[in-house]
């Protein structure tokens, strides 16, 4: 056993299921000490209570995999395992990270000669049965020795994974990804909203996301999660109108920025979600009293 996965959320915790459904046996660690032992009860893997635990439970060289949120809890994940971890073993971020951070990471652990791979996985809640699509950077050798996981995890071993290049490639494509995302789901909500607003037609939505599923050039897996929630609820009135938002949608206009490439699309869908929080009540405020103020319009109490 050399590998083992830190974090065990809806993506980490089904990925170390699909490993153990594969035969592949790990180390799992996750800050709840329950639900590490109850994924091992179920995949067949080794509960571990503390980091320390799981690196001495791996043969060298180890392949540590990270399963958690960017930012503060990888960085102090990364400081707490550096001075345990030995020349010659693999840290992987495989959780969505801004890829500059895994350059200033590899960096840091070069200098102790530790290998340092970046994975972006996609596949949601899905990917336990369907398989994940992974795309990662490193070395050609970290490529190899995650070569029979990214195997296992993936839909196929041939298909849904790809060594995308250096350090930091495997997050940049993840972020293009999530950008992509945001935009493809923004105009499926535009769409939908027109269609569910139409006065005198009083159109089927489900049943116009089911029929647009097949043969349709607008046919994809959103459309299908899309089909199912409306064939149960079209009006969705009790869903409320917020929308999060995660760091790969801010941090593909970053770049869009930084590169002086246009991405009206995905940057216009990040700024829709966060009109979607409240950030722009106070602006349409200050709308409203213009618009009273020049043309006397009425302004609606809150």
């Amino acid at each position: 056993m050399e590998f083992g996965i830190i974090g065990l959320g809806r993506m980490g915790g089904n990925m170390a299921r699909r490993l153990g459904r594969k035969g592949i046996r790990i180390a799992l660690y996750n800050r709840s000490r329950e639900v590490s032992e109850a994924i091992a009860a179920e995949a067949g893997h080794l509960a571990c209570g503390t980091l320390e635990e799981l690196v001495a439970a791996l043969q060298a060289p180890r392949i540590v995999w990270l399963m958690l949120p960017a930012g503060a809890a990888t960085e102090d994940a990364v400081a707490t395992l550096l001075p345990m971890l030995d020349a010659g073993d693999l840290l992987v971020d495989g959780a969505n990270a801004y890829y500059k951070d895994d350059q200033r990471r590899a960096g840091l652990l070069a200098a102790r000669r530790i290998d340092y791979a970046d994975a972006g996985v996609s596949g949601g809640v899905w990917g336990l049965e369907n398989g994940y699509c992974i795309m990662f950077g490193g070395s050609d050798a970290a490529a190899a020795r995650l070569k029979p996981y990214m195997e296992a995890l993936a839909p196929s071993p041939t298909a849904g994974w790809l060594h995308t290049g250096p350090v930091g490639s495997g997050h940049f494509v993840k972020m293009v990804h999530n950008g992509i995302e945001y935009g493809m789901m923004q105009a499926f909500a535009e769409g939908f909203a027109l269609m569910k607003n139409k006065p005198g037609f009083d159109l089927d939505v489900g049943a116009i996301a089911e029929l647009w599923r097949h043969g349709s050039v607008v046919r994809s897996w959103l459309l299908d999660l899309s089909a199912d929630f409306l064939a149960q609820d079209p009006t969705l009135e009790s869903i409320e109108p917020f929308v999060a938002d995660s760091g790969e949608g801010r941090w593909t206009a970053f770049e869009s920025i930084e590169q002086g490439v246009p991405t009206p699309v995905m940057s216009l869908a990040l700024m829709m979600r966060f009109a979607t929080q409240g950030k722009n009540d106070y602006a349409a405020k200050m709308l409203a009293k213009m618009r009273q103020g020049f043309g006397g319009h009425a302004v609606k109490e809150a």
